[in-house]
């Protein structure tokens, strides 16, 4: 695996490339393909350290960012989140190699217990409200989005908490 770090806002030693190289090996035991090309980005956010990782496939994306005061757990946090997206999507995966294409070492995969794998489903009432008062709505309730119809447009709308601290909005089309 070809591994490009990159940084914003601080400088990565040998002893940090070292240890990402070192857990981003680990991954390769579940890949076919040895001319795979991993992206780390490391920024630095006030007192926290941000690691980006992206490893594009044939078939699919595998993208993962964790924040922690320390660079080396941000690391270890981003690679159990990378090996967790492989193993919740094994069954895909089968999919596509039935189709022809084999890009992971499918006996290695360990799939997840079945009591991660649920789909919880909610049936919601969606009440026509302008965004100020969507946003109301989602601060009341304590969540990170809120589907709503906006009475502006008249068409389905979700507003979300940004990590930045601000909001975004999805619209219907």
């Amino acid at each position: 695996m070809e591994i490009l770090i990159r940084s914003d806002k601080t400088t990565v030693t040998d002893a940090m490339k070292e240890y990402v190289k070192e857990k981003l090996t680990k991954l390769e035991k579940y890949t076919l393909d040895p001319s795979i090309k991993a992206t780390v980005m490391v920024k630095v956010r006030n007192y926290t350290q941000k690691v980006e990782v992206t490893i594009p496939l044939k078939t699919l994306i595998l993208r993962a960012e964790e924040e922690s005061e320390d660079f080396y757990s941000a690391v270890d946090l981003v690679i159990s989140k990378l090996e967790r997206q492989i193993r919740k999507n094994k069954t895909k995966l089968k999919k596509k190699e039935k189709t022809g294409i084999k890009e992971f070492n499918i006996d290695d995969i360990i799939e997840l217990p079945e009591e991660e794998k649920e789909i919880k489903r909610k049936k919601i009432e969606i009440k026509p409200m302008n965004l100020e008062e969507a946003i109301l709505q989602m601060e009341l309730l304590g969540h990170n989005f809120y589907m709503y119809k906006d009475s502006d447009i008249k068409k389905i709308a979700l507003v979300y908490k940004r990590r930045d601290g601000g909001y975004g909005v999805i619209e219907e089309e």
